[in-house]
């Protein structure tokens, strides 16, 4: 079967999901063929052992293995693999892509915070350009990215060693977490952050987009779908006060209950907490009393540059 030279496959291997975008790009305009997302928490034990476990390997290659026969049936003439985080960190994670390699025949590149900023941004802006200056949030399992820019033009970005699955190891040993646990994961946040954009000029903004689990989970929750809807989720707008409103309905619930919350999917449900606490931080560090939540982020950026190579070339 012959490939389609304008489809292109993105799988990103990051610290808490596994996902797929399969797209035809034109123009860098993304038409989405197909997604799918897993969460396989690739990150977990990470900030604790320095290393990527043989658990989560093997349940990251198992979406990794169907990904890669839907990339062949839809007729992908390029597939893009990139990791962030956890393979970033991880001691073995030049093994782990060795593995990629030599199971499934593909070159996969880890990113570092530069490059993720440059391609998440890229992404969530490729709708409509910014006119002013727009923070972009991700937050991913293992780390944050925090991007301002105007138009195409980054003036700030910020790669934090802060995520999902790292700060709620790092913090919440409790069911449901105690007041002191989520003061300290707040404080935490909170430093780096602050770390971060001190005395950096470019580090303001008006407005913000919000990328990735954390933001998307808030807005399906605050909705009430069932089953989620990425086309209802998208360019939904969340206002800080009913953010932390969420956060106190999720923090108080053990995770028995969180799983059955409307909106929410089970899978993200261990790990909701410590993000929506790195969302309030971010938006508070910058002054922002909404956000808008995003479908596109890192998956649609690296589509079109990988489009724009496959032209190019």
């Amino acid at each position: 079967m012959a490939r389609d030279p304008h489809r292109v496959a993105v799988v990103d291997i990051g610290s808490n999901s596994t996902r797929l975008l399969i797209a035809d790009v034109e123009a860098g305009r993304v038409s989405e063929v197909e997604r799918q997302s897993r969460v396989t928490r690739l990150g977990r034990g990470v900030d604790l052992s320095g290393q990527l476990s043989a658990e989560a390997i093997e349940a990251a290659c198992e979406a990794i293995a169907d990904y890669v026969e839907i990339c062949r049936a839809d007729r992908v003439g390029k597939i893009e693999a990139i990791a962030t985080s956890a393979v970033r960190d991880a001691s073995n994670g030049s093994a782990f892509v060795a593995e990629l390699r030599e199971r499934f025949d593909l070159s996969s590149r880890v990113l570092d915070g530069e490059e993720e900023a440059r391609l998440t941004y890229l992404g969530a802006t490729c709708e409509q350009s910014p006119s002013e200056p727009t923070l972009v949030v991700d937050i991913g399992g293992g780390s944050t990215e925090l991007i301002v820019g105007t138009g195409e033009d980054i003036a700030f970005h910020a790669s934090l060693q802060a995520g999902v699955v790292r700060h709620s190891e790092r913090h919440i040993a409790s069911d449901p977490p105690t007041t002191l646990e989520l003061e300290a994961l707040a404080a935490d946040i909170r430093t780096l952050i602050e770390s971060a954009v001190s005395n950096q000029p470019g580090a303001t903004a008006r407005v913000g987009i919000a990328v990735a689990g954390t933001p998307t989970s808030l807005a399906s929750i605050e909705i009430g779908l069932e089953p989620y809807d990425p086309k209802q989720v998208h360019g939904h707008t969340l206002a800080l006060t009913s953010i932390q409103r969420l956060l106190s309905q999720l923090a108080s619930a053990p995770l028995a209950k969180r799983v059955e919350i409307v909106g929410l999917h089970p899978d993200r449900a261990p790990n909701i907490v410590a993000g929506v606490v790195i969302l309030v931080e971010a938006m508070r560090a910058f002054g922002l009393d909404q956000i808008q939540v995003s479908e596109h982020d890192i998956l649609y950026g690296t589509a079109i540059a990988a489009a724009s190579a496959l032209d190019c070339g």
